[in-house]
C-alpha cells in the first residue's frame, strides 16, 4: 500500500505525494534550549524520527531531507541566564548537547540539518520586509507585527474561532496594535538582552517568525510535510502559515502532521502539578529502547498515559524480542527487507500498535523455526523491522547483561569470573561448588542458561 498520513490541515488520511521524490522535505520544530527535556517532549522526537525512518525506507536515505530547529534565543533562555549567572551562549550550548545526547539514547538519528534562531536573523529580517512591503505586517514603536486580517484562512489549522484564538493566544493588550489578535514578529530588546541591529530598531525575533525563516532558508519555500507536537498547532503553526502565506503565496506546507499529548497517570504532565518526567532521569533507570518503545505503544495522534505499568510492559516486550534474537544468534547473517506487517502498519499512517502486532508475530515464528534457513531470514527480518522502527538496535547479549551497569554490586567481570570457576568445578565433579555459584548468581539477579555451546547469562529483566 501508498504511504498515508493524516493531515491535519485537511483533517483526513491522505495519500502521500511529495513535490519531488528525489528531494522529499520534512520540518520538525525543536527544542528550546534552557532546561532538560522531559517525557513529553520526547514523543515529538520520536514520532518525527520514525517518520523520517519510514520515508527513508520508501524513498531512499539519500532522497529525504529532516530540519529539527533548536531555539537559542527566547524569554526563558534569558530568564534562565539570568538565575544562574552563566552567559545565554553556556546555557543553549549546554542543553542542546543535552538535548541531543538524551533523543540520541532514544534511537533518535540526527536531523540532516539543524538550524538554529540566531544563525537566521539576517532572513528573519528579510521576510519582515517582505510582509511589511505586502501590507500583512507593520512596525509599532520598535516592534513589528504580523496583520492577522492580512491572511483571510487564519484559523483554518486550528479551526477556532477569532474569541477563542484570542484567548488561546493569551495575547497581549498593547496599544501599539492595529488589532487585538495581531502578533509579535520582533521586539525591542533591552540593554542586558541579546539583540540584533535592524530597521526597526535593536531587537530580537518571536517565536513564530523563527520557523518560517529556517524553513525557507533550508528546505524551500514549500514543504512536503511540517511536524509538531498538538500543542504548536496553535498559536504557532497556525502564525507560521499566516506569514509565510502573505510572505510568498504559496503553502508553507502540503501536510500537516501533529502528535498527541502524553499525561501522568491521565493528568497532564506539568511543571506546576510537579508530575514532569525528565528524560534525563529516566535513562538512568531504563535503557533508550524502552523508553522508545513506550513511547511509540499507541498511535502517535491519540493520548499517551505515561505509567510505571507501561514501561514494565515496553521492557517486557523487548525482552522477548531480543530474547528471539539470542535464539537466533548461531543463524547465518543474511539481508532481508522489513516484512510486510511491519511495513505496511507504518505505511498507514505510521500504525505503530499494528505494527508490534506484526513483530509480536515475527517472534513467535522465529522462536518456532528450526531450519538453519527460515532461522536466518528471521531473524534478517527482525533487524530489518527493528531498523525501521529504531528498536533492536543492540547486541542481544549486551541487552540482557548490560553495558555498564552491575546486580547487586556483580560487574559483568565478576559474573564472567563467577562462570569460569563454575565451568572448572563442573569439570572437577565439585557440583557443590557449582550448584552455590549458580545460588549467587541467581540471588545477583543474574540468570543462567547452559546450552550446547556452553553456559550464557543475562541480567534478570
Amino acid at each position: 500500500m501508498p504511504l498515508v498520513l493524516h493531515d491535519n490541515l485537511k483533517r483526513e488520511k491522505r495519500v502521500f505525494k511529495p513535490a519531488d521524490p528525489q528531494r522529499v522535505t520534512l520540518y520538525a520544530c525543536g527544542p528550546t534550549v534552557y532546561n532538560y527535556a522531559h517525557i513529553g517532549n520526547a514523543r515529538a522526537a520520536v514520532v518525527f524520527d520514525l517518520l523520517f525512518r519510514v520515508l527513508r525506507a520508501e524513498y531512499g536515505p539519500d532522497h529525504v531531507v529532516y530540519a529539527r530547529n533548536i531555539t537559542d534565543v527566547d524569554d526563558k533562555i534569558i530568564a534562565a541566564a539570568r538565575e544562574t549567572g552563566a552567559d545565554i551562549s553556556e546555557i543553549t550550548e549546554k542543553f542542546a548537547r543535552i538535548y541531543r545526547e538524551d533523543m540520541g539514547a532514544l534511537g533518535v538519528m540526527a536531523p540532516n540539518i539543524e538550524p538554529t534562531a540566531t544563525g537566521h536573523i539576517k532572513e528573519m529580517i528579510a521576510l519582515m520586509a517582505r510582509l511589511i512591503e505586502k501590507g500583512a505586517a507593520y512596525a509599532a514603536e520598535g516592534h513589528v507585527l504580523f496583520s492577522v486580517t492580512a491572511y483571510e484562512d487564519y484559523g483554518a489549522l486550528s479551526r477556532r474561532s477569532r474569541d477563542d484564538m484570542i484567548a488561546g493566544a493569551r495575547v497581549e493588550v498593547a496599544p501599539y496594535k492595529k488589532d487585538p489578535a495581531d502578533f509579535v514578529l520582533w521586539k525591542p530588546a533591552k540593554d542586558d538582552e541579546p539583540g540584533w541591529d535592524s530597521p526597526w530598531g535593536r531587537g530580537r525575533p518571536g517565536w513564530h517568525l523563527e520557523c518560517s525563516a529556517m524553513i525557507e532558508a533550508n528546505l524551500g519555500v514549500t514543504i512536503d510535510i511540517h511536524g509538531g507536537g498538538l500543542d504548536l498547532q496553535f498559536p504557532h503553526h497556525e502564525n507560521e502559515i499566516a506569514q509565510s502565506v502573505c510572505a510568498n503565496h504559496a503553502p508553507l506546507a502540503n501536510y500537516w502532521v501533529h502528535n498527541g499529548f502524553l499525561t501522568m497517570d491521565a493528568e497532564k504532565m506539568s511543571k506546576s502539578l510537579g508530575n514532569v518526567r525528565l528524560v534525563h532521569e529516566l535513562l538512568e533507570r531504563f535503557p533508550g529502547e524502552v523508553l522508545r518503545l513506550a513511547l511509540l505503544s499507541a498511535h502517535y495522534r491519540q493520548p499517551l498515559d505515561w505509567t510505571d505499568r507501561l514501561l514494565e510492559q515496553s521492557r517486557a516486550t523487548l525482552d522477548g524480542w531480543y530474547r528471539a534474537l539470542l535464539k537466533l544468534a548461531d543463524a547465518p547473517d543474511v539481508e532481508a527487507s522489513p516484512p510486510e506487517g511491519v511495513i505496511g502498519a507504518l505505511r498507514d499512517d505510521m500504525n505503530t500498535p499494528e505494527a508490534f502486532a506484526a513483530m509480536s508475530a515475527l517472534v513467535s515464528r522465529a522462536n518456532k523455526a528450526e531450519s538453519q534457513d527460515d532461522r536466518a531470514q528471521l531473524k534478517a527480518q527482525l533487524r530489518a523491522a527493528g531498523a525501521v522502527l529504531g528498536l533492536l538496535q543492540i547486541d542481544p547479549q549486551a541487552w540482557f547483561q548490560g553495558e555498564d551497569g552491575e546486580a547487586d554490586g556483580l560487574s559483568a567481570e565478576r559474573i564472567e569470573a563467577l562462570l569460569v570457576e563454575r565451568r572448572e568445578a563442573r569439570a572437577s565433579k565439585d557440583f557443590a561448588r557449582a550448584d552455590a555459584i549458580r545460588d549467587e548468581l541467581t540471588a545477583a539477579g543474574v540468570v543462567i542458561e547452559d546450552g550446547p555451546q556452553g553456559s550464557t547469562w543475562r541480567r534478570a529483566g
